[in-house]
């Protein structure tokens, strides 16, 4: 029996160890060709990687500066290819508006949104009218699967979009989403874009390995489109500086560029914009050979609004002072001509004198404007002279009409006058205290001697020297004239 059972167990593992050793082999073999897979995918990325980083490159080495356009089409068409995908999308993160706005497509998209399909009215190119709705369509941070990817820094894979609620889908099987890659470009810690990709072109779903593979790619291309951001940034700011300049050369060239002389009345004036360009005005108008107009304007707001109104401000006044005496009238029918052409948030303080060259009589109005200061011959304090007005462009003209008054004074041999903006009262230090019109006027009367450039050089002096290095808030103009 004893030989029986030893027969047995020897017939049992002459059988047994064979099959143990085969499930050993093709467990091994099994393994070994699972590491060959992983090693060739993992050598596919690092190929697609390096592919990636030299087709970029070109980008960078062929031009001084960077077509961020040029660059997106670049990294799109390769991550496309690469992952072959059907078609794909960068969204570019606007800080801004905190939105994410299409910046390159490739091929025919989906729209990753809701869409009214009635407007999806297809005449010639589909993928054209397609391209122009998604990037007229910026999406919101946080809002759909590419909103929430850029949020949360997350990629997302959905193998079977059909089937997931949260992917839009539109009635058309040529803009079916199947299958669906996001994939968040991200620099440091903060989202640079998002990249889309739909739909393989085999027919198939995308799987870990496309995500991995979108991932490396999206990873690599974070870095030029960043510094791309960065140049393209730049240059937009290098392109407003330069069309500020050319503002501020056109503003400039409005006003007055040589004050003239009248015999014995001397004129002078100067202008300092809070920025390039500024809305405060003055201008020097010849009504007839005996009258000029003065005015001094100061538009609400500064930069470019403020100095397009002034230099419409600016065109009126001139059309229209041509045989206009009473400043009163000239201002009504200032306020009659803008007060439709101004935003809400707008108006226009306006100082408007007439002086006639022969008799030295001077009338004047204030449409809301800083008070004239007048200082006589013999006089030791000054004089600010008020009437009643109020702002272009605040009420009706029936009311503004009603409310202005002109005012008339005769000057004489030695009398000074000086007109302002706020921005010379106004001025501020660093420690927030205004300059304030009690200094003005003991400017005014400390120098009531001086020539009228001599007397504005002085006031400008000293008001520079009272703000220091302290940011200047406002604009600052002043107009002199005086009786030799």
């Amino acid at each position: 029996m004893m030989n029986g059972f030893l027969l047995g167990l020897t017939i049992f593992l002459d059988l047994f160890i064979p099959s143990i050793f085969g499930i050993i082999l093709f467990i091994n073999h099994r393994r070994k060709a699972q590491l060959c897979r992983e090693r060739d995918t993992l050598l596919q990325e690092k190929e697609a990687a390096l592919g990636f980083v030299h087709n970029v490159g070109e980008v960078f080495a062929k031009s001084e500066t960077i077509d961020m356009d040029h660059l997106l089409e670049r990294v799109l068409h390769y991550a496309v290819r690469t992952c072959k995908a059907s078609a794909g999308a960068i969204h570019l993160t606007n800080a801004k508006t905190t939105t994410l706005e299409a910046r390159s497509i490739s091929g025919v998209f989906p729209p990753p949104f809701e869409v009214n399909t009635e407007l999806l009215q297809f005449e010639q190119n589909a993928s054209e009218e397609l391209e122009q709705l998604i990037k007229g369509h910026p999406i919101p941070f946080g809002k759909g699967l590419i909103g929430e990817a850029a949020v949360l820094g997350n990629s997302i894979l959905v193998e079977d979009a059909e089937m997931d609620s949260r992917v839009p889908q539109i009635p058309m099987d040529f803009l079916k989403i199947r299958t669906l890659l996001i994939i968040p470009m991200r620099f440091g810690n903060h989202t640079v874009g998002v990249m889309t990709l739909v739909n393989r072109t085999n027919g198939g779903q995308f799987s870990l390995p496309d995500l991995n593979l979108a991932q490396a790619l999206a990873a690599q291309a974070s870095v030029p489109i960043h510094y791309a951001g960065l140049q393209e940034t730049l240059e937009e700011k290098r392109e407003l500086d330069r069309g500020m300049q050319i503002a501020q050369q056109i503003q400039h060239s409005l006003l007055p560029q040589k004050l003239p002389t009248f015999g014995n009345i001397e004129v002078a004036a100067f202008n300092h914009p809070a920025m390039d360009i500024g809305g405060d005005y003055y201008d020097l108008i010849h009504i007839d050979e005996k009258h000029i107009g003065l005015a001094i304007a100061d538009v609400s707001g500064k930069g470019i609004g403020g100095a397009l109104m002034m230099s419409v401000c600016r065109s009126v006044l001139r059309a229209n002072a041509e045989n206009v005496y009473n400043p009163s009238t000239m201002l009504t029918s200032m306020n009659k001509t803008l007060s439709s052409n101004l935003a809400e948030d707008m108006f226009i303080t306006m100082l408007y004198m007439v002086l006639n060259l022969d008799t030295h009589q001077l009338s004047y109005a204030r449409a809301g404007h800083e008070a004239p200061i007048i200082i006589r011959k013999n006089e030791s304090e000054a004089e600010v002279v008020e009437t009643a007005g109020i702002a272009i462009g605040l009420v009706d003209n029936d009311t503004f009409a009603a409310v202005i008054e002109t005012c008339n004074t005769n000057l004489h041999t030695g009398d000074l006058l000086v007109a302002y903006t706020d921005g010379i009262s106004e001025a501020m230090n660093s420690a927030h205290e205004e300059w304030g019109i009690d200094n003005l006027i003991e400017c005014v009367e400390r120098m009531a001697d001086a020539s009228a450039p001599d007397l504005l050089d002085n006031i400008r002096e000293h008001v520079l020297s009272f703000t220091g290095s302290a940011r200047q808030y406002d604009d600052m103009t002043m107009l002199a004239l005086k009786i030799k």
